[in-house]
């Protein structure tokens, strides 16, 4: 089977249609190329596991296709943001076993963490920096931090993608 764009494209429009096999084609059709895009990223052992979550993804998101747009960047997003949590889920897990090796009093944890997530956010635009500080570390809901930050709540979606986005790429850089 061909897993074109073309092809794709067809089979998730037959898929958001109601056709079954059409379905379980195009999941068929994904992992190959999944698998392909992620083994540049990431060690061996997370392979499947990431390869799954995508495909998971993509089966929540599948209402959320245009078919006017086309598929495979839709489908590079949802594999880039799955790439992206995977790393952060790793960066977290390693920094625990570093912290438990050493037996780091748990207020330099935090502490060390903060600064990191510090610096990162210092490499991005301050509007960007502060969206994600209030959503996604200070846990406020879209419409909470666009009070806090006096922005629409348009905006903070868009802070919040774009520097998500950006931070993704300066790991990528290393």
């Amino acid at each position: 089977m061909t897993s074109d764009e073309p092809t794709l494209a067809r089979m998730m429009q037959a898929s958001q249609a109601g056709d079954a096999l059409a379905y379980r084609q195009l999941l068929g059709a994904l992992v190959p190329l999944l698998r392909r895009w992620f083994r540049q990223k990431v060690a061996p052992a997370d392979l499947d596991d990431l390869v799954q979550d995508t495909v998971m993804a993509v089966h929540r998101r599948r209402a959320s296709w245009d078919p006017a747009r086309p598929f495979l960047p839709w489908l590079a997003a949802i594999a880039r943001y799955r790439w992206v949590d995977g790393l952060r889920r790793a960066s977290v897990r390693d920094h625990d076993e570093y912290v438990d090796d050493f037996a780091v009093e748990s207020g330099e944890s935090v502490l060390g963490a903060r600064l990191g997530c510090d610096r990162l956010l210092a490499l991005i635009p301050s509007g960007q920096a502060a969206a994600i500080r209030a959503v996604r570390i200070d846990g406020l809901s879209v419409a909470e931090a666009a009070d806090r930050l006096g922005q629409s709540e348009a905006l903070i979606k868009v802070n919040v993608h774009r520097g998500l986005k950006r931070l993704a790429a300066l790991v990528e850089e290393g």
